[in-house]
């Protein structure tokens, strides 16, 4: 494997990480404080970790954090920030109204999008082993997000919530699509640091907006929002630098993508949940396209 495509094989891997821990905290907070409180706590705590790795940065290796330079770059760190928050906010939304059977795989193909544009209409090159491996996360990833055993016992409603989650698709794709151009050659670090500070104020107005009491954390979940913000900021920490360093998008995105893979292995491990075995078919299609990554030339 190349450096380049080792850099963006483990940028995808530390986002697949960073979301799939922080979806496996989330369960343990939404239930019982709502979704949009649960996001702004996160990100308020993901915002503190991402100062305190600039911090811990700037003393170990004397290189401290660098500020962007311009209007335009805070424009567009805030530009990202809020569309980013827009995605979660129609995600959830769509989630309440219809069946995850359908709406799961319909939003985890925002991956697959990302990298059909990127290596068609972007000049993104390949080669034919690393094309082979990106189509095999990318049927993983489809598989891990169905549920065949429900659309089986019943017959499921396409249409609540598929508007939205639909949206949440394409914008999604689109702020991947953007967020790697923007970021190119940039100190991911820094810009990655705004463009989730900027996420976490949208977070907020948004919970002024729809009149939710955030309050303080419940006794006992504050553990569990600092572990969100930890994997959030693990997340875009990682996704930025691969795209700042590398010109691997779709590497970067798919692997990424995949990040409800540790989300199961995870409520397998330590909730007990039962994994059906589409999800563990699914689960070694995706290791065995990460593999097959790693092994091209």
């Amino acid at each position: 494997m190349n450096d380049s495509l080792l850099v963006a094989a483990l940028a995808g891997l530390g986002g697949m990480a960073g979301w799939g821990m922080a979806d496996f905290f989330a369960k343990k907070t939404i239930d019982r404080v709502g979704d949009i409180t649960s996001l702004v706590w996160a990100h308020l705590f993901g915002t503190l970790i991402f100062i305190f790795f600039a911090f811990y940065q700037g003393v170990i290796t004397d290189n401290w954090l660098t500020f962007p330079s311009g209007g335009l770059a805070w424009l567009g760190l805030a530009f990202f920030g809020v569309l980013q928050m827009i995605v979660y906010w129609l995600v959830y939304k769509g989630f309440s109204k219809g069946q995850l059977a359908v709406l799961n795989p319909v939003f985890a193909s925002y991956a697959g999008l990302v990298a059909l544009i990127s290596i068609a209409f972007l000049g993104e090159k390949l080669n034919s082993g690393v094309v082979a491996a990106l189509l095999t996360l990318f049927i993983g990833l489809i598989l891990l997000n169905s549920d065949l055993e429900s659309l089986r016992r019943r017959r499921l409603k396409v249409a609540p919530g598929l508007k939205e989650v639909g949206l949440a698709s394409l914008l999604a794709a689109f702020w991947t699509l953007g967020w790697n151009k923007f970021v190119k050659g940039q100190n991911f670090l820094a810009y990655a640091l705004f463009m989730y500070f900027f996420m976490t104020v949208a977070a907020a107005v948004l919970a002024k907006s729809q009149r939710v009491k955030l309050g303080g954390p419940k006794r006992g979940l504050w553990k569990f929002f600092i572990l969100i913000g930890l994997g959030e900021a693990i997340a875009y920490l990682a996704i930025s630098m691969g795209f700042s360093k590398t010109s691997h998008t779709s590497v970067v995105a798919l692997i990424s993508g995949c990040f409800s893979l540790p989300t199961v292995i995870l409520a397998w491990v330590f909730l007990k949940e039962r994994v059906s075995r589409l999800q563990v078919l699914a689960i070694v299609i995706i290791l065995t396209g990460i593999i097959l990554v790693s092994l091209a030339p």
